[in-house]
């Protein structure tokens, strides 16, 4: 006897809050922190349209890290596996 199982099953995750998983959370928290510390930083030295873009600027590539998959692969895998393929093990082509 065979039973099928979707291929969605392999990609739950169990929401911790607002239907995010707990590794979205905290990359979000994460690109709220540095948004607001750019913020004080920079809004003595800059004006407030520049700040606000720079806010959103430093914050998006700790949003995305949080919900980037590349076959299955979290952004941390995917940047080691990279890392390893091209720096650290590469392969010599004659």
């Amino acid at each position: 006897m065979e039973v099928k199982i979707n291929h969605e099953i392999r990609n739950y995750t169990e929401s911790m809050f607002f239907g995010l998983s707990l590794r979205q959370c905290i990359f979000s928290l994460l690109a709220v922190v540095v948004a607001v510390g750019l913020y004080f930083l920079l809004k003595p030295c800059v004006g407030t349209e520049t700040v606000s873009w720079m806010c959103v600027l430093g914050a998006a590539p700790f949003a995305a890290l949080g919900f980037f998959t590349y076959h299955g692969m979290t952004a941390e895998q995917f940047l080691w596996a990279w890392l390893r393929s091209e720096l650290l093990e590469p392969k010599c082509s004659r």
